[in-house]
């Protein structure tokens, strides 16, 4: 499929089948995670990779949607602040980081025919607890990852013109 192709059909996927994600395609969309360009290439997070099944109560606990715990497998990117790069200004890149891992991901995933969803609204004490992350990682986003059980809208985005400047603001 054509990269342009691939991003425009790319969808948020909030249901999916009962089929299990087999290794291959597991290992293919966390290796295009692995790929992905980091701050002064710190590579300063980790992927928690969940097998929902037999989970589904504890899970639910993170994020309370009753598709969330359907999808067989849910992946937490999680920064490492204190390893990641930070400007001279102070500013410390670990959201932008795992936000660029996880899209990688996400984009590998819908290569595969896999659907996904970004989930950031989550509880992320409950992460912490139920994946025994240590102290100084950050949990930044999360995305469940399964076969589609529907198939994408079309989505609403803004014209081209209303989110692009040239040369200056405005």
């Amino acid at each position: 499929m054509s990269f342009d192709k691939l991003i425009e059909s790319r969808y948020s996927c909030r249901s999916y089948t009962n089929e299990e994600v087999s290794d291959a395609d597991l290992r293919a969309v966390l290796n295009a995670a692995r790929l992905a360009p980091t701050a002064g290439n710190r590579q300063a997070f980790k992927l928690v990779v969940i097998k929902t099944a037999g989970h589904e109560e504890k899970l639910s606990r993170i994020y309370g949607r009753e598709w969330f715990v359907k999808a067989p497998i849910i992946i937490a990117a999680c920064g490492i602040p204190a390893d990641n790069w930070t400007s001279q200004e102070g500013k410390n890149y670990a959201d932008v980081d795992v936000a660029i891992v996880l899209d990688h991901l996400i984009l590998a995933a819908a290569d595969r025919g896999l659907g996904t969803c970004w989930i950031a609204a989550f509880d992320p004490d409950a992460v912490r607890e139920i994946l025994d992350l240590p102290a100084g990682v950050e949990p930044i986003v999360l995305t469940t990852l399964g076969h589609p059980a529907d198939s994408g809208k079309s989505k609403l985005r803004k014209d081209i013109d209303d989110i692009v400047c040239y040369e200056k603001w405005g």
